[in-house]
């Protein structure tokens, strides 16, 4: 059965899905092994035989050398970034210096011990284990810790504070707990993908709106002291296929050169320019080398262009190899010894890996944590597990107002007919569908809200209200403020009245003087796995049918990404449609402040929503194949979500960055100001001086502001608002007019709160790096010479003003 539930996105759906008595579609059944593999064979045009016929003899691997360049040998780091990583790497080699080769072997590796990941400890230099902990949108499994919105939310803030003081909460609970290495922030996936599984856990498939997030809030974290691990370090951009098993090695990402620096990359620039201490490699390989030992990746583009200082942990399970992996740059294997421990002794012994690599290993894994001064004074480890009696650690702080407030933030309105939102003081709502309250079986897996691996494979929807995914990124509220409950608080206090059915597809009972009729569902999606639609076809039909019977249908879609919405939007009934994406625990609170109008929706879409699936293409789905070395071909190069949108004329439901007020803003007095030199002083050549050393982050020059693009957002409505202004940048294109996307995001401004007919002037500086392309020979960044078109607006297709600057 393992087998078959790999391929289960394979089966068409009435063999897949079938429903349960609860009302919601969420188990996967076969109606025989014979009809499932009959099924299979057909889905994937091969011979019927049996299951075992794919456990064959791998076939050589040799054509596939090469394709992913040897960059040898690692670079051994030395803290020039900054005096305060000098610091730290001054002490870091004082102590490894002092240490056997056996020592250093044992602090390359996890332990067993109370957190997820533990390194070896030197306790005659006063060295501990260092515990790593999950996750990136709180801390997993523990009791009194917060849940907080996942990544895919926070970006649809479009906040850069919020993104921050988001990082410094979490750094704050980590920090409050002992735990040294939080795993977080999310870039990889980036969401090439549209059903990708675990896009939620990421900052959007844009890498400039993904990068401010990945800095600010990798910034956050190191801010309370915790060492913050961007991840996944490079290309896991599916779930199917993405680790070694009996059919074969790991999916290979196949990407061209500059479409790997200006989309992958990009993101993690701004984490490392932040100083992320570590960096997690991914599970799949790259170019046909895992990338866990992908010297390309690694000692190239990670150690060398980009200067990274700390070190570079394995995703678990994830090394493939003991000698290749250390030579190509890996530094710390999780969660035990993998092959390495007693092995790496050896290999250095006998030379096949160089002293001064391994010293360099163990100097990265102690610097950051003397960058971040936890060699003094750190609380200790209060890490347990559900079963064990002790005091409560309580780190929450006051951290649920923040995710209240970014809750309603990250909130996007897409649909508001006649102002049927906000609430102008209702007095009878009637509430409709599962995702509403809270499920009533959630901790099946004590770790993870509404279930674990062992039982959410597959799932398209949570049979209850969605406020995180599954697997590794997943939370572990402290409670839960469901839709129902936090509205049922306002109507009980306005002394109004409910009506409510969270189970059935077609409720039965009309209330014909019903002010409004609210239909939750969600889009569920986990680790492991990728979705199997944008949709479902329950969900779809309990809108149509409350629709059919309540004159005033909001529906609110929690969601775990992309979510098409054809199937009713357009429906005279639906008057209103939120897309309340992965909230926290205050989804109830935060959702209210909307819909009453206390908090004028500013959440902005951080993808782009189609009308049909079909139209993302070969983006839609993960790339399916049964090959020994599986392939995915990246042939779309730049263009993806809304880039591929633009570049083949589809319009689209709702365009990437789109999102709705309760007022409205006009745009004008547009200026572009290009400086003769950089901020940095110095001049605008076509690439960054290569006298100038790089460090973390990559060439500094890269970071100097070269332009500078103001206008005036004006409040003209008759209500306090927020306006989210996008700034895109058309750079001139080359060969051909496919050479670069029409326009591509390179700034954003939250402005406001504005009141009626006030004013405000939004600044985008534009850095050399956001007018620049990865030049594929001269292997640098480039300021292509030509005219560079300027948009600014509320969308990637609502442009408001048009402007122009010539280098």
């Amino acid at each position: 059965m393992d087998y078959l539930s790999q391929l289960f996105d394979l089966f068409p759906a009435p063999h897949r899905l079938l429903p349960q008595s609860t009302g919601f579609v969420g188990q996967f059944a076969f109606f025989s092994i014979k009809d499932a593999i009959t099924i299979l064979c057909a889905a994937a045009s091969i011979p019927k035989a049996g299951v075992g016929s794919f456990n064959r003899e791998p076939p050589s691997e040799v054509p596939f050398y090469g394709r992913s360049p040897p960059v040898y040998p690692s670079p051994i780091a030395n803290g020039t970034t900054s005096d305060r990583w000098a610091a730290a790497y001054e002490h870091a080699r004082a102590l490894v210096s002092r240490m056997t080769v056996e020592e250093m072997a044992n602090i390359t590796h996890g332990w067993p011990g109370p957190c997820v990941g533990n390194t070896g400890a030197v306790p005659r230099l006063g060295v501990p284990s260092l515990c790593f902990y999950d996750g990136p949108d709180g801390l997993r499994g523990q009791e009194f810790v917060s849940a907080f919105p996942a990544g895919i939310h926070v970006a649809a803030t479009f906040d850069k504070d919020l993104m921050y003081r988001y990082g410094r909460a979490l750094g704050d609970e980590f920090h409050g707990r002992g735990i040294n290495i939080a795993l977080g922030p999310v870039a990889g996936p980036l969401g090439r993908i549209a059903r990708g599984g675990r896009n939620w856990e990421g900052l959007s498939n844009d890498p400039y709106l993904a990068g401010a997030g990945l800095g600010a809030i990798t910034r956050g974290i190191q801010d309370a002291g915790v060492i913050a691990t961007p991840k996944h370090w490079l290309l896991n951009e599916q779930e199917f296929r993405r680790r070694w098993s009996s059919d074969g090695d790991a999916i290979s990402s196949n990407v061209d050169d500059r479409a790997l620096h200006e989309l992958y990359v990009f993101p993690f620039m701004d984490a490392l320019r932040e100083g992320a201490g570590a960096i997690m490699c991914s599970y799949q390989r790259a170019n046909h080398s895992y990338a866990c030992q992908n010297s390309k990746l690694l000692n190239g583009i990670l150690k060398t262009e980009l200067g990274f200082e700390g070190f570079v942990l394995s995703d678990w399970d994830g090394q493939m190899s003991g000698v290749a992996s250390a030579n190509a740059g890996l530094d710390l294997v999780m969660p035990g010894a993998g092959f390495w421990g007693a092995n790496l002794s050896q290999a250095v012994h006998n030379g096949s890996v160089s002293e001064d690599r391994i010293n360099d290993m163990a100097t990265r894994i102690l610097a950051p944590w003397l960058y971040l001064h936890q060699e003094s004074g750190y609380p200790p480890t209060t890490i347990f597990s559900n079963e064990e009696k002790h005091a409560p650690v309580d780190v929450q702080a006051d951290h649920a107002v923040l995710i209240e407030e970014i809750g309603a933030a990250g909130t996007v309105l897409v649909k508001n007919v006649n102002g049927t939102l906000p609430f102008k003081n209702p007095r009878f709502l009637c509430i409709y569908g599962y995702d509403a309250t809270v499920k009533a079986v959630p901790w099946t897996n004590p770790d993870r809200y509404g279930g674990g691996y062992e039982v959410n494979w597959g799932w398209e929807i949570l049979n209850g209200t969605l406020i995180t995914a599954g697997g590794s990124g997943s939370t572990t509220p402290p409670y839960v403020i469901s839709p129902f409950q936090a509205l049922q608080e306002r109507v009980a206090k306005d002394r109004g009245v409910l009506r409510w059915d969270f189970y059935s597809e077609d409720p039965g009972t009309p209330y014909a003087n019903t002010d409004a009729c609210l239909v939750f569902i969600n889009a569920y999606a986990g680790e492991s796995f990728d979705r199997t639609t944008l949709a479902d076809e329950f969900s779809d039909r309990l809108v149509l049918n409350v629709a059919s019977k309540c004159s005033s249908t909001i529906v609110v879609v929690h969601s775990a990404g992309i979510r098409t919405v054809d199937t009713w939007i357009d429906h005279p009934n639906v008057t209103a449609v939120l897309f309340a994406g992965l909230p926290g625990q205050e989804s109830g609170h935060s959702l209210t402040s909307v819909l009453y109008g206390d908090v004028n929706p500013s959440g902005r879409l951080p993808y782009t929503v189609a009308k049909k699936e079909s139209d993302y293409g070969a983006l839609l789905n993960s790339t399916v194949s049964f090959d020994y070395f599986a392939e995915d071909e990246f042939t779309e190069g730049l263009y993806i979500d809304y880039r591929a949108f633009d570049r083949d004329g589809i319009v689209p439901r709702f365009e990437f960055g789109f999102g709705l007020s309760y007022t409205t803003f006009t745009f004008d007095a547009l200026f572009v100001s290009l400086m003769a030199t950089g901020a940095g002083g110095e001049n605008l050549a076509e690439f960054p001086n290569p006298g100038v050393p790089v460090v973390q982050g990559g060439h500094p020059e890269l970071w100097n502001v070269v332009a500078v693009v103001h206008c005036t957002i004006t409040n003209s409505g008759d209500r306090e608002g927020i306006e989210v202004a996008q700034l895109y940048i058309g750079i001139p294109s080359e060969e051909d007019q496919l050479d670069t996307p029409v326009r591509q995001l390179r700034g954003f401004h939250r402005v406001g709160p504005l009141g009626p007919g006030e004013a405000r002037v939004a600044i985008f500086e534009l850095a050399r790096r956001d007018l620049s392309v990865w030049d594929v020979v001269a292997q640098q960044w480039r300021l292509r010479r030509g005219e560079y078109r300027i948009w600014v607006g509320a969308s990637s297709r609502d442009l408001r003003l048009e402007g122009s600057l010539t280098i």
